[in-house]
């Protein structure tokens, strides 16, 4: 080899080896520019924070300036009085370990809770009403909630579980008295907005074509709840639900003691204990008012059945009113979804036992005509499904239709209709 061939075989060389340092060179800035970017992000993300929730009017003073405000600004936003505030907060604290942590006071816990369902505002919206974190508002709802929850066993209960008293409705009411004086109580279904996944809404989709929860609930005369069964698929029949609430000890169902009775529509089973209207005659109070007078014995006593019996319709009218997650339900689990009407129903007994007829709400659906009315259009506008409707279904359960009907409950309806009858 000549030396001009070595000479020019050393000069490719040192180009290869310079080439090669430049791309190495210019792969580190590469990796250095964007390692630079990680960091600078990290620094201004966890190092230095600039905090998203930077309203001087903390969630704690807003709460503070409610309480310390007008009467109205509480029953707005938390849906009750501040006494009835006060008391459910002391109450939670002591019986159902309802605890201030680190950084959120107990009362700032139910404030957010009673606002969620009060108005049904979404965790964006809380977020900037409370200054919190989505994640500091979901993790304290849910603690509530369990609260709540365990404070329903204890609320949503007959006053006197023996029943040994006649109600002060019927007892003071000549409509009613002594007709209906064995009478301890109404049941009924209502339907609640469900949020599913597609692939799971088919059995809760019923004749009003959403997904819905249907909620069987039993109520004494003081517009209180004694028992409820939620998480039925909308589709489900109320017959099902209610043999189904009877029938299991687990739900530990508040039984009518022998001679007594609820009031029931023609959606459910006529048999021992629970007392319906006499078939193929008017039934509902508007069709009374819009139609010629009430006569014969059988629709006197539906008239005067369907009177005493809306107040289970009164009742739930009252709870949708109040607690508008109930008309718009979030997309939390749909276990979440039944712990929440049951909390509703909670809160409403504990609202309703501790200032009773001077809640706004329920001063609302005192006067049964216009309740009625109203009742139902709301019903009907959320998904209720109409108890004449269900007149002709078939539950299939152990071959026990809606048509059945006990001898002893012919007698005693029988009984009634004609002691109203002899009264006029």
């Amino acid at each position: 080899m000549s030396i001009v061939e070595n000479y020019h075989s050393d000069e490719s060389d040192d180009g290869k080896e310079k080439k090669e340092i430049l791309q190495r060179m210019e792969c580190f800035n590469r990796i250095f520019v964007v390692a630079s970017s990680f960091v600078q992000l990290y620094y201004e993300k966890y190092i230095l924070k600039q905090p998203c929730m930077d309203s001087k009017q903390t969630g704690e003073t807003w709460i503070r300036e409610v309480l310390d405000g007008h009467e109205s600004r509480c029953m707005i936003n938390f849906r009750m009085s501040k006494m009835v505030f006060t008391s459910l907060l002391r109450v939670l604290e002591t019986r159902y370990n309802l605890q201030t942590s680190r950084n959120i006071s107990s009362t700032e816990m139910l404030e957010i809770f009673l606002y969620i369902l009060g108005t049904g505002a979404k965790v964006s919206q809380c977020r900037e009403r409370f200054q919190r974190s989505g994640s500091t508002i979901s993790r304290h709802f849910a603690i509530v909630l369990e609260k709540v929850s365990r404070m329903a066993t204890d609320l949503i209960a007959p006053e006197d579980p023996f029943f040994s008293s006649i109600p002060e409705q019927i007892r003071n009411d000549s409509r009613y008295m002594p007709h209906f004086k064995d009478c301890i109580g109404a049941i009924d279904g209502t339907h609640i907005a469900a949020i599913l996944p597609p692939n799971e809404q088919v059995p809760y989709i019923g004749r009003k074509g959403i997904p819905t929860q249907n909620v069987m609930a039993v109520c004494d005369f003081n517009m209180c709840f004694t028992f409820v069964m939620a998480g039925w698929e909308g589709l489900a029949h109320d017959t099902r639900i209610f043999l189904d609430a009877i029938r299991d000890p687990k739900y530990k169902f508040p039984h009518p003691p022998n001679g007594k009775y609820y009031l029931v529509d023609s959606g459910y089973p006529q048999m021992k204990g629970y007392l319906g209207p006499y078939r193929g005659q008017r039934y509902h109070l508007p069709d009374f008012r819009r139609g010629r007078p009430v006569s014969g014995k059988e629709e006197i006593f539906n008239h005067s059945h369907s009177s005493l019996r809306s107040v289970i319709e009164r009742t739930f009218g009252v709870l949708k009113k109040k607690w508008a997650i109930l008309r718009d339900m979030p997309s939390y689990s749909f276990e979440k979804q039944t712990m929440i009407v049951v909390a509703t129903m909670t809160i409403h007994n504990f609202i309703q036992k501790h200032v009773g007829r001077n809640d706004a709400d329920f001063m609302e659906y005192e006067d049964i005509n216009w309740a009625y009315e109203n009742i139902i259009h709301s019903e009907n506008a959320h998904g209720r499904e109409s108890d004449d409707d269900d007149d002709d279904d078939d539950d299939g359960d152990d071959g026990e239709s809606n048509n059945s009907s006990d001898f002893e409950m012919e007698l005693t309806r029988d009984a009634i209709a004609s002691s109203l009858m002899n009264s006029l």
